[in-house]
């Protein structure tokens, strides 16, 4: 009657500390499969789990593109010479009597880092207020001396620019040299600018270089700058130019390599490449038929994903890869990765058993130990 007592208590332990175990749940990384399903549209949930398949991958194989509008590749390179306001002139000047109106006994007379003011204009005594922007030395000189030939018999004037004070743009970020520079001869195209800044200082494959005139915003990658001459834009005056390393992330959860925020790393993503970044799939745990891409899809794709016309504003979807299925490696390789995704491997389902076999085996150890420490 004894024996069967304390055999009732040891079964009686066992059923709480299993119990128990059920009630709490086991550590795990995240949902399954199943339970990510129960969270769709479907099921009254408010997220739409989609199977990647080719017509999904081409449908969402959309992604913001960098480059420069038609403004800014038409724009012709500004002529070397060509005056503008703020730049600075040095003019000299000589006269054909011994007691001119500007110079004494035959010598000359210079006037130096004379100033073309926001409007364009500078001031020369005896010519009076000159327009000097828009015009090359060469005309200037030649509207100067038009305007004193009726005040001194054969003037003669030689105008100079100096280096383009007026005709400048400002450059910032991952350069060698960040500063304000004059767009000069050699200096008249955003590639050669960058050059005479020091060069790019961050790694090419993600630098991004972005230029800003007046209202106007084009952004490109480095490397499409080299690639392609047609991005290789005239410079303004005025324009900013700068340089920055891609900030695109995504963030990779559960059974993977590793768990983080990870930067792209390079101009496009693919849904292959990242789970790789992260070190793979975990061998020991991931199952591969539930690789998972969450995404606030924008209104347009969604529609086109979801076969559907009522949709309003963007959209909770979550992609689904199965990379056991014969294309299932192509179809991630294919599948682009975006700004923000977050990508989640779920756990084999033999993990979780396996794991609870685990927990209740040392479950029973602790009973058994238990029950010998009392004496039962």
């Amino acid at each position: 009657m004894k024996f069967l007592t304390k055999h009732r208590a040891r079964q009686a332990t066992l059923l709480v500390a299993v119990a128990t175990l059920v009630a709490c749940g086991l550590p795990r990384p995240g949902p399954n499969k199943a339970e990510i399903f129960s969270g769709s549209v479907q099921q009254d949930g408010d997220a739409f789990i989609v199977s990647v398949n080719d017509r999904v991958t081409r449908a969402t194989s959309v992604t913001p593109s960098l480059g420069f509008s038609e403004a800014f590749r038409n724009a012709n390179p500004l002529g070397s010479d060509t005056i503008r306001p703020g730049d600075t002139l040095s003019l000299t000047f000589w006269e054909n009597v011994d007691d001119g109106i500007l110079t004494t006994a035959g010598a000359p007379s210079a006037l130096s880092d004379v100033q073309v003011d926001g409007a364009g204009y500078i001031f020369v005594p005896y010519a009076g207020r000159v327009r000097a922007a828009g015009n090359t030395p060469e005309a200037l000189r030649r509207i100067i001396t038009e305007k004193l030939d009726t005040q001194t018999p054969d003037p003669q004037v030689l105008v100079r620019r100096l280096a383009g004070d007026g005709s400048t743009v400002s450059i910032v970020g991952g350069v060698g040299g960040q500063g304000v520079y004059p767009i000069e001869r050699p200096t008249r195209t955003l590639s050669a600018m960058l050059a005479n800044a020091g060069g790019v200082a961050i790694d090419p494959e993600v630098a991004r270089v972005t230029v800003n005139r007046g209202d106007q915003t084009g952004q490109i990658w480095l490397q499409d700058l080299f690639a392609s001459p047609v991005l290789d834009i005239a410079l303004r005056a005025g324009d900013r130019i700068f340089v920055e390393e891609d900030t695109r992330t995504f963030t990779a959860l559960g059974a993977t390599g590793g768990q983080s925020r990870v930067p792209f790393g390079s101009p496009t993503l693919s849904a292959i490449e990242a789970i790789a970044q992260v070190g793979g799939l975990s061998a020991a745990t991931a199952d591969p038929t539930g690789v998972f891409v969450f995404r606030n899809e924008a209104e347009e794709v969604a529609k086109v994903v979801l076969g559907r016309d009522d949709i309003i504003g963007a959209q909770r979807v979550a992609y689904v890869l199965d990379l056991t299925e014969p294309n299932g490696l192509f179809r991630a390789r294919d599948f682009a990765i975006r700004d923000g995704d977050t990508v989640y491997v779920t756990e084999a389902p033999f993990v979780q058993w396996d794991r609870t076999i685990s927990a209740l085996t040392g479950s029973l150890s602790s009973v058994s130990a238990i029950t010998t420490l009392t004496g039962g």
